[in-house]
């Protein structure tokens, strides 16, 4: 309900997903401001532009059948608001802080506004701390920062969403703090599955889901990360606690602000891109970061529009993380899982000094074999294997090996695939890779090395169904 008896206008013109709501004479409300109209069911709109003295237009975040020229719309005083507290933990919220999951709504929650300044410069803080994920190619070559930002970037169906499911399968169970899903634009099935899977893991007491799905209005999915974000900063600013952003998908982020700005009559950018692209996104993502009162870790999913990783929203995107996992199509078509390519992954964790030594030699002697290996394929599709020196053809063989090391059965597909998932810890990753490099296994075929967890395993060391 409206939060104050704020002034009532009227509906003038509606065109697609945008309002124009007259009001009386010095009677206008501020940008972002949530007006409701007097109606049942009660009808959001949110203040995007003042084209007229008298004149607010406004983004139908929820529209019905019952909206019509003339309907009274009340100025509520505030932007759209959401609940706050201990008790928004183990459930599932809209845009507007309504429960989604079946359960009692929070009637009397703490509510604060989703629009709020990102933390001072002045009061930030960077952690430098390995996050470990138990997935072998992104702790050995795009390690996670406690307190950073990670994209998963890929085109259509190469994994990203099972990568992010799986990321929260091996980290939430281990986390301390508190884990924070936020879906936007993405399909309701997957919601579902979501919210079901961590009710059956037993982690769902310590994650809060916000989503604001593809069937909804490009304003709801436009101001959905900034709604999971204003409960998440409750947790790391009032409760001092760590959290954990979970973001699938960005890019329906920067798509929603895309159809905002054509419903408002923007010229657009860049390959038609919304001209305020870059501020918006960074308003979203500079709310993210960590500080004396706690630690705010990311992962996002970034989908890439035809594989084009010089699309405008991924370059944009790109500068604000830590770290980058790339995946490939490729190596997706090779059924190489997860289709991470190690060498357009890449961490600012991944130097010396913030990793051990050990880690820093072993990735990048890993990431020079597979460099090596990439440039040799040519003159191996030309002339042949044979054709190679003994020295690259021990290079070909390690890289390959290397290749199939660093697929890994997840957790998430156990269904799918039959296989039991792996949680590998660095220290197993980089044991391996160095036996590996080593030349330990020069004499064993390169399938032996394929959706295992550590090289014990083909080693005869350790079980196959070790999970």
């Amino acid at each position: 309900m409206a939060e104050t008896e704020g002034p009532v206008g009227h509906i003038t013109a509606i065109d697609g997903g945008i309002a124009d709501v007259r009001f009386a004479e010095g009677k206008l409300p501020f940008i972002a401001s949530r007006l409701v109209t007097l109606s049942e069911p009660e009808i959001t709109i949110e203040v995007a532009a003042l084209p007229a003295a008298d004149t607010a237009r406004g983004l139908v975040l929820d529209p019905s059948p019952e909206l019509r020229l003339g309907l009274a719309v009340r100025d509520t005083g505030a932007p759209i608001r959401v609940p706050v507290g201990e008790d928004v933990l183990g459930r599932m919220f809209n845009l507007f802080g309504e429960t989604i999951d079946g359960g009692p709504p929070l009637e009397e929650a703490r509510r604060r506004p989703i629009l709020r300044a990102p933390v001072p410069l002045s009061e930030r803080r960077v952690e430098g701390e390995l996050f470990e994920t138990g997935i072998k190619a992104v702790d050995l070559l795009s390690p996670i920062e406690r307190g950073g930002k990670a994209g998963l970037f890929g085109g259509a169906g190469v994994g990203k969403t099972v990568l992010i499911t799986e990321m929260i399968h091996n980290m939430v169970a281990e986390y301390q703090g508190v884990s924070l899903f936020c879906g936007i634009g993405e399909r309701s099935r997957e919601a579902e599955e979501l919210y079901r899977d961590m009710r059956e893991a037993g982690v769902l007491d310590n994650t809060v889901m916000v989503f604001g799905q593809m069937n909804e209005s490009p304003g709801v999915r436009f101001r959905v990360g900034h709604a999971a974000l204003t409960m998440a900063e409750y947790f790391r600013d009032d409760r001092r606690r760590d959290v954990l952003v979970l973001i699938d998908n960005i890019f329906r982020f920067v798509q929603a602000g895309s159809e905002v700005s054509g419903l408002l009559g923007r010229i657009p950018s860049r390959v038609g891109y919304q001209p305020t692209l870059g501020t918006e996104l960074a308003e979203l993502e500079e709310r993210i970061c960590s500080t004396e009162r706690g630690a705010m870790t990311s992962i996002q999913a970034v989908y890439v529009p035809a594989d084009d990783f010089t699309d405008p929203a991924a370059t944009h995107t790109f500068s604000h993380l830590s770290a980058s996992i790339v995946l490939s199509r490729k190596k997706a078509s090779e059924g190489l899982y997860p289709a991470i390519d190690p060498l357009q992954s890449f961490s600012k964790l991944l130097t010396p000094g913030a990793v051990s030594d050990r880690h820093y030699r072993i990735a990048r002697a890993v990431r020079n074999t597979l460099a090596e290996y990439d440039d040799l394929k040519d003159i191996i599709a030309m002339l042949g294997f044979e054709e190679l020196s003994e020295k690259d053809r021990a290079t070909v063989r390690q890289a390959r090996q290397i290749e199939r090391f660093l697929t890994q059965p997840f957790f998430s597909t156990e269904a799918m695939t039959g296989q039991a998932g792996r949680f590998v810890t660095l220290e197993a990753t980089l044991d391996s890779c160095e036996r590996i490099l080593a030349g330990e296994f020069s004499d064993r075929d390169e399938g032996a090395f394929y959706m295992i967890g550590a090289v014990d395993e083909i080693a005869g060391e350790g079980a196959r169904d070790a999970s």
